[in-house]
Protein backbone atom coordinates (compact mmCIF):
# COMPACT_ATOMS: atom_id res chain seq x y z
CA UNK A 1 0.00 0.00 0.00
CA UNK A 2 1.46 3.14 -1.04
CA UNK A 3 2.53 5.52 1.88
CA UNK A 4 0.14 8.24 0.92
CA UNK A 5 -2.79 5.64 1.48
CA UNK A 6 -1.18 4.00 4.46
CA UNK A 7 -1.47 7.20 7.06
CA UNK A 8 -5.20 7.79 6.45
CA UNK A 9 -6.22 3.58 7.08
CA UNK A 10 -3.96 4.16 10.10
CA UNK A 11 -5.47 7.14 11.39
CA UNK A 12 -8.92 5.66 10.92
CA UNK A 13 -8.23 2.19 12.74
CA UNK A 14 -6.78 4.77 15.78
CA UNK A 15 -10.62 6.48 16.52
CA UNK A 16 -12.86 4.86 18.63
CA UNK A 17 -15.66 2.87 17.74
CA UNK A 18 -18.28 5.09 18.28
CA UNK A 19 -16.53 7.92 15.89
CA UNK A 20 -15.73 4.53 13.22
CA UNK A 21 -19.62 3.54 12.83
CA UNK A 22 -21.11 6.76 12.94
CA UNK A 23 -18.70 7.99 10.69
CA UNK A 24 -19.49 5.23 8.35
CA UNK A 25 -23.25 5.48 8.74
CA UNK A 26 -23.45 8.67 8.28
CA UNK A 27 -21.32 8.18 4.84
CA UNK A 28 -23.49 5.61 3.64
CA UNK A 29 -26.51 7.74 4.54
CA UNK A 30 -25.08 10.74 2.82
CA UNK A 31 -24.58 8.29 -0.23
CA UNK A 32 -27.97 6.73 -0.17
CA UNK A 33 -29.35 10.61 0.25
CA UNK A 34 -27.68 11.73 -3.09
CA UNK A 35 -28.64 8.95 -5.08
CA UNK A 36 -32.14 9.40 -4.11
CA UNK A 37 -31.91 12.74 -4.61
CA UNK A 38 -30.63 12.43 -8.08
CA UNK A 39 -33.76 10.00 -8.91
CA UNK A 40 -36.18 12.20 -7.62
CA UNK A 41 -34.96 15.27 -9.28
CA UNK A 42 -34.63 13.26 -12.48
CA UNK A 43 -38.07 11.74 -12.22
CA UNK A 44 -39.43 14.47 -11.35
CA UNK A 45 -38.18 16.74 -14.50
CA UNK A 46 -38.76 13.77 -16.35
CA UNK A 47 -42.10 13.86 -15.30
CA UNK A 48 -42.67 17.61 -15.99
CA UNK A 49 -41.41 18.12 -19.17
CA UNK A 50 -43.75 14.78 -20.19
CA UNK A 51 -46.57 16.85 -18.60
CA UNK A 52 -45.51 20.00 -21.26
CA UNK A 53 -45.03 18.47 -24.17
CA UNK A 54 -48.91 15.86 -23.60
CA UNK A 55 -50.38 19.82 -23.32
CA UNK A 56 -48.30 20.94 -26.78
CA UNK A 57 -49.47 18.29 -28.37
CA UNK A 58 -52.83 18.80 -27.25
CA UNK A 59 -53.41 21.89 -28.01
CA UNK A 60 -51.63 21.60 -31.83
CA UNK A 61 -53.90 19.10 -32.51
CA UNK A 62 -56.65 21.00 -31.82
CA UNK A 63 -55.19 23.73 -34.47
CA UNK A 64 -54.39 21.14 -37.00
CA UNK A 65 -58.02 19.93 -36.47
CA UNK A 66 -59.51 23.84 -36.71
CA UNK A 67 -57.00 24.17 -39.60
CA UNK A 68 -58.54 21.49 -41.67
CA UNK A 69 -61.83 22.34 -41.13
CA UNK A 70 -61.33 26.14 -42.06
CA UNK A 71 -62.42 27.11 -38.82
CA UNK A 72 -59.35 28.92 -37.22
CA UNK A 73 -59.80 32.32 -35.97
CA UNK A 74 -57.44 35.52 -36.21
CA UNK A 75 -56.16 35.56 -34.43
CA UNK A 76 -55.12 32.31 -32.92
CA UNK A 77 -57.04 31.92 -29.51
CA UNK A 78 -54.20 31.82 -26.65
CA UNK A 79 -54.76 29.35 -24.00
CA UNK A 80 -52.28 28.38 -21.14
CA UNK A 81 -49.86 31.14 -22.41
CA UNK A 82 -49.62 28.99 -25.49
CA UNK A 83 -47.87 30.04 -27.92
CA UNK A 84 -49.25 29.38 -32.22
CA UNK A 85 -47.79 29.77 -35.08
CA UNK A 86 -49.83 28.05 -38.18
CA UNK A 87 -47.30 28.38 -41.67
CA UNK A 88 -48.68 27.76 -45.51
CA UNK A 89 -47.01 25.32 -48.17
CA UNK A 90 -44.42 28.42 -48.61
CA UNK A 91 -43.48 28.87 -44.82
CA UNK A 92 -45.41 31.72 -44.34
CA UNK A 93 -47.31 32.44 -40.86
CA UNK A 94 -50.53 32.80 -41.51
CA UNK A 95 -51.97 32.98 -38.21
CA UNK A 96 -50.63 32.98 -34.81
CA UNK A 97 -51.83 34.23 -31.05
CA UNK A 98 -51.14 37.39 -29.98
CA UNK A 99 -47.90 36.38 -27.79
CA UNK A 100 -45.98 35.70 -30.63
CA UNK A 101 -44.26 37.28 -34.12
CA UNK A 102 -46.10 37.06 -37.21
CA UNK A 103 -42.98 37.41 -39.37
CA UNK A 104 -40.61 34.84 -38.11
CA UNK A 105 -41.42 31.30 -37.76
CA UNK A 106 -40.08 29.80 -34.43
CA UNK A 107 -38.44 26.95 -35.99
CA UNK A 108 -36.32 27.34 -39.98
CA UNK A 109 -37.57 25.34 -42.95
CA UNK A 110 -34.99 22.30 -42.62
CA UNK A 111 -35.51 21.96 -38.44
CA UNK A 112 -39.48 22.21 -39.18
CA UNK A 113 -39.78 19.53 -41.58
CA UNK A 114 -37.34 17.43 -38.99
CA UNK A 115 -39.71 18.03 -36.18
CA UNK A 116 -42.69 16.76 -38.70
CA UNK A 117 -41.09 13.98 -39.75
CA UNK A 118 -40.43 12.50 -36.22
CA UNK A 119 -42.91 13.90 -34.22
CA UNK A 120 -40.48 14.79 -31.34
CA UNK A 121 -40.56 17.88 -28.92
CA UNK A 122 -37.79 20.09 -29.02
CA UNK A 123 -36.03 23.01 -26.55
CA UNK A 124 -35.62 26.15 -28.16
CA UNK A 125 -33.92 29.24 -26.83
CA UNK A 126 -36.45 32.07 -27.08
CA UNK A 127 -34.76 35.07 -26.16
CA UNK A 128 -33.84 35.71 -29.87
CA UNK A 129 -37.50 35.53 -30.23
CA UNK A 130 -38.29 38.21 -27.37
CA UNK A 131 -40.43 35.08 -25.37
CA UNK A 132 -38.54 34.69 -22.27
CA UNK A 133 -36.62 31.59 -21.33
CA UNK A 134 -36.56 28.32 -22.78
CA UNK A 135 -39.35 26.64 -24.75
CA UNK A 136 -40.86 23.32 -25.37
CA UNK A 137 -41.90 23.14 -29.18
CA UNK A 138 -43.91 20.83 -31.50
CA UNK A 139 -44.05 21.12 -35.24
CA UNK A 140 -47.22 19.22 -36.66
CA UNK A 141 -48.38 18.84 -40.31
CA UNK A 142 -51.86 19.64 -41.18
CA UNK A 143 -54.31 19.80 -44.17
CA UNK A 144 -53.07 21.48 -47.77
CA UNK A 145 -49.22 22.19 -46.67
CA UNK A 146 -49.72 23.93 -43.83
CA UNK A 147 -48.03 23.43 -40.37
CA UNK A 148 -48.39 24.20 -36.93
CA UNK A 149 -45.97 25.49 -34.84
CA UNK A 150 -46.54 25.01 -31.04
CA UNK A 151 -44.73 25.94 -27.99
CA UNK A 152 -45.02 26.40 -24.46
CA UNK A 153 -42.58 28.14 -22.02
CA UNK A 154 -40.37 25.90 -19.90
CA UNK A 155 -39.39 28.60 -17.09
CA UNK A 156 -41.94 27.71 -14.49
CA UNK A 157 -40.59 23.83 -15.14
CA UNK A 158 -36.95 25.07 -14.97
CA UNK A 159 -37.41 27.38 -11.74
CA UNK A 160 -39.43 24.65 -9.73
CA UNK A 161 -36.48 22.69 -10.64
CA UNK A 162 -34.14 24.94 -8.90
CA UNK A 163 -36.40 25.33 -6.47
CA UNK A 164 -35.84 21.90 -5.41
CA UNK A 165 -32.29 21.77 -6.18
CA UNK A 166 -31.71 24.51 -3.38
CA UNK A 167 -34.09 22.84 -0.64
CA UNK A 168 -32.29 19.71 -1.17
CA UNK A 169 -28.68 21.10 -1.05
CA UNK A 170 -30.18 22.86 1.91
CA UNK A 171 -31.68 20.66 3.52
CA UNK A 172 -29.70 17.37 3.25
CA UNK A 173 -26.97 18.51 5.06
CA UNK A 174 -29.16 19.63 8.06
CA UNK A 175 -30.82 16.28 8.04
CA UNK A 176 -27.19 14.25 7.75
CA UNK A 177 -26.23 16.53 10.86
CA UNK A 178 -29.12 15.00 12.86
CA UNK A 179 -28.80 12.02 11.86
CA UNK A 180 -25.16 11.90 12.82
CA UNK A 181 -26.05 13.31 16.29
CA UNK A 182 -28.79 10.91 16.56
CA UNK A 183 -26.23 7.86 15.34
CA UNK A 184 -23.47 9.24 17.89
CA UNK A 185 -25.98 9.06 21.02
CA UNK A 186 -27.65 5.89 19.89
CA UNK A 187 -24.20 4.06 19.27
CA UNK A 188 -22.97 6.22 22.61
CA UNK A 189 -25.56 4.33 24.30
CA UNK A 190 -25.35 0.50 22.56
CA UNK A 191 -21.42 0.86 23.41
CA UNK A 192 -22.04 1.78 27.23
CA UNK A 193 -22.36 -1.83 28.26
CA UNK A 194 -19.12 -2.87 26.35
CA UNK A 195 -17.38 0.20 28.54
CA UNK A 196 -18.84 -0.97 31.88
CA UNK A 197 -18.10 -4.58 31.22
CA UNK A 198 -14.17 -3.04 30.24
CA UNK A 199 -14.15 -1.76 33.45
CA UNK A 200 -15.48 -4.32 35.04
CA UNK A 201 -12.83 -6.39 33.76
CA UNK A 202 -9.86 -3.97 34.62
CA UNK A 203 -11.13 -4.60 37.81
CA UNK A 204 -10.85 -8.20 38.06
CA UNK A 205 -7.43 -9.03 39.28
CA UNK A 206 -5.46 -12.23 41.32
CA UNK A 207 -6.97 -10.50 44.34
CA UNK A 208 -10.29 -10.60 43.50
CA UNK A 209 -10.69 -13.39 41.38
CA UNK A 210 -14.59 -14.22 42.38
CA UNK A 211 -15.68 -10.78 40.64
CA UNK A 212 -18.11 -10.40 38.16
CA UNK A 213 -18.65 -8.62 35.57
CA UNK A 214 -21.83 -6.09 34.99
CA UNK A 215 -24.36 -7.82 32.85
CA UNK A 216 -26.98 -5.56 31.03
CA UNK A 217 -30.44 -5.75 31.70
CA UNK A 218 -31.31 -6.09 27.99
CA UNK A 219 -31.38 -9.38 26.23
CA UNK A 220 -29.32 -8.34 23.21
CA UNK A 221 -25.74 -9.69 22.46
CA UNK A 222 -23.84 -7.57 24.49
CA UNK A 223 -25.73 -9.30 27.78
CA UNK A 224 -24.61 -12.84 25.88
CA UNK A 225 -21.15 -11.27 25.49
CA UNK A 226 -21.04 -10.54 29.56
CA UNK A 227 -22.92 -13.84 30.57
CA UNK A 228 -20.26 -15.64 28.49
CA UNK A 229 -17.42 -14.03 30.16
CA UNK A 230 -18.80 -14.15 33.79
CA UNK A 231 -19.55 -18.52 33.16
CA UNK A 232 -15.51 -17.54 31.32
CA UNK A 233 -14.60 -16.10 35.00
CA UNK A 234 -16.17 -19.00 37.02
CA UNK A 235 -14.86 -21.67 35.35
CA UNK A 236 -11.56 -19.68 35.54
CA UNK A 237 -11.89 -19.55 39.47
CA UNK A 238 -12.68 -22.82 39.51
CA UNK A 239 -9.53 -23.70 37.76
CA UNK A 240 -7.23 -21.86 39.93
CA UNK A 241 -8.86 -23.39 42.86
CA UNK A 242 -8.08 -26.34 41.45
CA UNK A 243 -4.63 -25.41 40.72
CA UNK A 244 -4.38 -24.32 43.72
CA UNK A 245 -5.53 -27.19 45.82
CA UNK A 246 -3.61 -29.66 43.86
CA UNK A 247 -0.32 -27.37 44.67
CA UNK A 248 -0.89 -27.81 48.52
CA UNK A 249 -1.68 -31.56 48.24
CA UNK A 250 1.03 -31.85 46.06
CA UNK A 251 3.60 -29.82 48.18
CA UNK A 252 1.77 -32.00 51.19
CA UNK A 253 2.29 -34.98 49.65
CA UNK A 254 5.86 -34.39 48.91
CA UNK A 255 7.08 -33.32 52.02
CA UNK A 256 6.08 -36.64 54.19
CA UNK A 257 8.50 -39.02 51.65
CA UNK A 258 11.16 -35.94 51.85
CA UNK A 259 10.75 -35.08 55.58
CA UNK A 260 11.12 -39.35 56.10
CA UNK A 261 14.33 -39.59 53.88
CA UNK A 262 15.77 -36.50 55.87
CA UNK A 263 14.75 -38.28 59.21
CA UNK A 264 16.51 -41.42 58.10
CA UNK A 265 19.29 -39.88 57.11
CA UNK A 266 20.29 -37.34 60.01
CA UNK A 267 19.26 -40.76 62.60
CA UNK A 268 22.14 -42.94 60.75
CA UNK A 269 24.48 -39.92 60.35
CA UNK A 270 24.17 -39.20 63.98
CA UNK A 271 24.82 -42.76 65.33
CA UNK A 272 26.77 -44.10 62.14
CA UNK A 273 28.51 -46.87 64.26
CA UNK A 274 25.46 -48.74 65.32
CA UNK A 275 23.06 -47.84 61.88
CA UNK A 276 21.98 -50.94 59.43
CA UNK A 277 23.37 -49.03 56.40
CA UNK A 278 21.14 -51.48 54.13
CA UNK A 279 18.08 -50.96 56.23
CA UNK A 280 18.51 -47.15 55.72
CA UNK A 281 19.21 -47.55 52.59
CA UNK A 282 15.86 -50.01 51.39
CA UNK A 283 13.87 -47.27 53.26
CA UNK A 284 15.24 -44.54 51.59
CA UNK A 285 14.65 -46.16 48.34
CA UNK A 286 10.87 -46.80 49.53
CA UNK A 287 10.41 -43.26 50.09
CA UNK A 288 12.08 -42.31 46.69
CA UNK A 289 9.78 -44.76 44.64
CA UNK A 290 7.07 -43.21 45.94
CA UNK A 291 8.36 -39.63 44.97
CA UNK A 292 8.78 -41.35 41.73
CA UNK A 293 5.23 -42.05 41.39
CA UNK A 294 3.89 -38.92 42.36
CA UNK A 295 6.15 -37.17 40.21
CA UNK A 296 4.47 -39.44 37.58
CA UNK A 297 1.23 -39.27 38.41
CA UNK A 298 1.24 -35.26 38.22
CA UNK A 299 2.88 -35.36 34.88
CA UNK A 300 0.17 -37.75 33.64
CA UNK A 301 -2.07 -35.44 35.24
CA UNK A 302 -0.46 -32.35 33.38
CA UNK A 303 -0.45 -34.08 30.05
CA UNK A 304 -4.12 -35.17 29.90
CA UNK A 305 -5.32 -31.33 31.56
CA UNK A 306 -3.52 -29.94 28.86
CA UNK A 307 -5.23 -32.33 25.98
CA UNK A 308 -2.19 -33.75 24.66
CA UNK A 309 -3.03 -37.58 24.20
CA UNK A 310 -0.39 -39.71 22.92
CA UNK A 311 -0.65 -42.19 20.22
CA UNK A 312 -4.53 -42.44 18.22
CA UNK A 313 -4.37 -46.35 17.87
CA UNK A 314 -6.35 -49.79 17.57
CA UNK A 315 -6.11 -51.06 21.02
CA UNK A 316 -6.99 -54.84 21.57
CA UNK A 317 -9.12 -54.69 25.04
CA UNK A 318 -8.74 -58.39 25.28
CA UNK A 319 -5.37 -58.20 24.78
CA UNK A 320 -4.54 -55.95 26.92
CA UNK A 321 -6.59 -57.39 29.73
CA UNK A 322 -5.04 -60.89 29.23
CA UNK A 323 -1.71 -58.82 29.93
CA UNK A 324 -2.37 -57.14 32.93
CA UNK A 325 -3.16 -60.72 34.23
CA UNK A 326 -1.10 -62.65 33.32
CA UNK A 327 1.60 -59.95 34.88
CA UNK A 328 -0.44 -59.56 38.06
CA UNK A 329 -0.24 -63.61 38.68
CA UNK A 330 -2.44 -66.16 39.37
CA UNK A 331 -4.18 -64.78 42.25
CA UNK A 332 -5.96 -61.89 39.17
CA UNK A 333 -9.11 -64.16 37.81
CA UNK A 334 -9.38 -63.25 34.63
CA UNK A 335 -13.21 -63.64 33.31
CA UNK A 336 -14.05 -62.15 29.48
CA UNK A 337 -17.13 -62.41 29.00
CA UNK A 338 -17.61 -61.64 25.11
CA UNK A 339 -20.94 -59.99 24.00
CA UNK A 340 -22.38 -62.24 20.75
CA UNK A 341 -23.47 -60.58 17.90
CA UNK A 342 -25.51 -61.26 14.23
CA UNK A 343 -23.14 -60.13 11.09
CA UNK A 344 -24.99 -58.15 8.99
CA UNK A 345 -23.73 -60.49 6.05
CA UNK A 346 -23.46 -63.95 7.58
CA UNK A 347 -26.67 -63.91 9.74
CA UNK A 348 -24.22 -66.03 12.47
CA UNK A 349 -23.34 -65.11 15.60
CA UNK A 350 -19.81 -64.01 15.55
CA UNK A 351 -17.60 -63.26 18.68
CA UNK A 352 -17.67 -58.97 18.85
CA UNK A 353 -13.72 -58.28 19.98
CA UNK A 354 -13.79 -54.64 21.48
CA UNK A 355 -11.35 -52.72 19.57
CA UNK A 356 -10.91 -48.85 21.04
CA UNK A 357 -8.94 -46.13 19.43
CA UNK A 358 -6.62 -44.69 21.66
CA UNK A 359 -3.10 -44.45 23.72
CA UNK A 360 -2.48 -47.99 24.54
CA UNK A 361 -0.14 -46.94 27.36
CA UNK A 362 -2.74 -44.59 29.18
CA UNK A 363 -5.34 -47.46 28.64
CA UNK A 364 -2.90 -49.30 30.22
CA UNK A 365 -2.68 -47.52 33.04
CA UNK A 366 -6.26 -47.28 33.89
CA UNK A 367 -6.13 -50.72 34.05
CA UNK A 368 -3.20 -51.02 35.99
CA UNK A 369 -4.67 -48.37 38.40
CA UNK A 370 -8.18 -50.07 38.47
CA UNK A 371 -6.46 -53.47 39.18
CA UNK A 372 -4.08 -51.91 42.47
CA UNK A 373 -7.00 -49.94 43.67
CA UNK A 374 -9.24 -53.50 43.43
CA UNK A 375 -6.18 -55.56 44.94
CA UNK A 376 -5.43 -52.98 47.66
CA UNK A 377 -9.20 -53.79 49.30
CA UNK A 378 -9.97 -56.95 47.82
CA UNK A 379 -10.33 -60.07 50.12
CA UNK A 380 -9.66 -63.07 48.24
CA UNK A 381 -10.67 -62.22 44.51
CA UNK A 382 -10.49 -59.70 41.41
CA UNK A 383 -12.07 -60.39 38.22
CA UNK A 384 -11.41 -58.50 35.00
CA UNK A 385 -14.18 -58.31 32.73
CA UNK A 386 -14.31 -57.38 28.64
CA UNK A 387 -17.39 -57.11 26.42
CA UNK A 388 -18.78 -55.25 23.30
CA UNK A 389 -22.30 -53.73 23.80
CA UNK A 390 -23.46 -51.88 20.72
CA UNK A 391 -21.07 -49.35 19.88
CA UNK A 392 -19.31 -49.20 23.12
CA UNK A 393 -16.84 -51.38 24.78
CA UNK A 394 -17.07 -52.08 29.10
CA UNK A 395 -13.77 -52.89 30.78
CA UNK A 396 -14.80 -53.95 34.21
CA UNK A 397 -12.77 -54.88 37.38
CA UNK A 398 -14.96 -56.89 39.98
CA UNK A 399 -13.46 -57.09 43.88
CA UNK A 400 -14.86 -58.74 46.77
CA UNK A 401 -13.85 -56.41 49.41
CA UNK A 402 -15.81 -54.03 51.50
CA UNK A 403 -16.88 -51.56 49.08
CA UNK A 404 -17.21 -47.43 49.13
CA UNK A 405 -20.40 -45.89 50.74
CA UNK A 406 -22.55 -44.79 47.08
CA UNK A 407 -21.82 -41.24 48.88
CA UNK A 408 -18.31 -41.21 47.85
CA UNK A 409 -18.25 -43.11 44.55
CA UNK A 410 -17.55 -39.79 42.83
CA UNK A 411 -15.82 -38.59 45.68
CA UNK A 412 -12.58 -41.10 44.88
CA UNK A 413 -12.20 -39.47 41.41
CA UNK A 414 -11.27 -36.05 43.14
CA UNK A 415 -7.30 -35.83 43.28
CA UNK A 416 -5.56 -36.48 46.45
CA UNK A 417 -8.53 -38.53 47.81
CA UNK A 418 -8.75 -41.04 50.71
CA UNK A 419 -11.39 -42.30 52.20
CA UNK A 420 -11.48 -42.69 55.78
CA UNK A 421 -10.28 -46.73 55.66
CA UNK A 422 -7.26 -45.75 53.49
CA UNK A 423 -5.72 -43.01 55.10
CA UNK A 424 -2.84 -45.03 55.45
CA UNK A 425 0.20 -44.13 52.97
CA UNK A 426 1.72 -47.80 53.27
CA UNK A 427 -1.77 -49.18 52.47
CA UNK A 428 -2.63 -46.39 49.32
CA UNK A 429 -1.14 -44.03 47.30
CA UNK A 430 -1.25 -40.89 46.98
CA UNK A 431 -4.48 -40.68 45.64
CA UNK A 432 -4.36 -40.13 42.13
CA UNK A 433 -4.60 -43.19 40.81
CA UNK A 434 -8.77 -42.70 40.09
CA UNK A 435 -8.12 -39.33 39.03
CA UNK A 436 -6.26 -40.44 36.36
CA UNK A 437 -8.58 -42.97 35.14
CA UNK A 438 -11.32 -40.87 35.03
CA UNK A 439 -9.10 -37.84 33.36
CA UNK A 440 -7.77 -40.49 30.91
CA UNK A 441 -10.88 -41.88 30.25
CA UNK A 442 -12.81 -38.64 29.41
CA UNK A 443 -9.80 -37.73 27.33
CA UNK A 444 -10.51 -40.94 25.24
CA UNK A 445 -14.43 -39.84 25.22
CA UNK A 446 -15.22 -42.49 27.60
CA UNK A 447 -17.24 -42.55 30.74
CA UNK A 448 -15.78 -44.61 34.17
CA UNK A 449 -17.81 -45.37 37.36
CA UNK A 450 -18.28 -47.46 40.55
CA UNK A 451 -21.22 -49.65 41.55
CA UNK A 452 -22.00 -52.02 44.02
CA UNK A 453 -21.00 -56.14 43.15
CA UNK A 454 -22.41 -56.99 46.21
CA UNK A 455 -20.11 -57.93 47.56
CA UNK A 456 -17.48 -55.92 46.88
CA UNK A 457 -17.07 -53.30 44.12
CA UNK A 458 -16.75 -52.72 40.63
CA UNK A 459 -15.28 -49.63 38.58
CA UNK A 460 -16.67 -49.54 35.35
CA UNK A 461 -15.05 -48.20 32.41
CA UNK A 462 -16.64 -47.44 29.00
CA UNK A 463 -15.12 -46.59 25.89
CA UNK A 464 -16.57 -46.17 21.86
CA UNK A 465 -15.51 -48.71 19.47
CA UNK A 466 -13.58 -48.43 16.84
CA UNK A 467 -15.28 -47.86 13.66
Amino acid sequence: MPASLARPVTWWRRQSLRLRVTAAATAVLALALAASAYVFVAVLGEALVRGIDDQVYQRGREIVALSDANRLSDPVVSSDNTIVQVLDREGRIVDATPNTDRLVPLLPAATREAAVRTGSPLFLDGRPYALPGPLRVRALSADHGVTVIVARSFAEVESSMVTIGHVLIAGMPLLLALLAAVSWLVVGRTLRPIALLRRGAAEVGGTARSRRLPVPEARDEVHALATTLNDMLGRLEEADARQRALVSDAAHELRSPLASIRLQLEVALSHPEGQDWTETAEGVLEDTLRLSRLAEDLLALARLDEGRLGRREPVDLVSMARRTAERYGLDLDLDLDLAHSVSPVVASPVVAVPVVLGDTLDLRRVLANLVDNALRHATSAVRIGVRAEGSVAELTVTDDGPGIRPEDRERVFDRFTRLDDARSRDDGGAGLGLAIVRTTVEAHGGTVHLEDASPGLRAVVRLPLAR
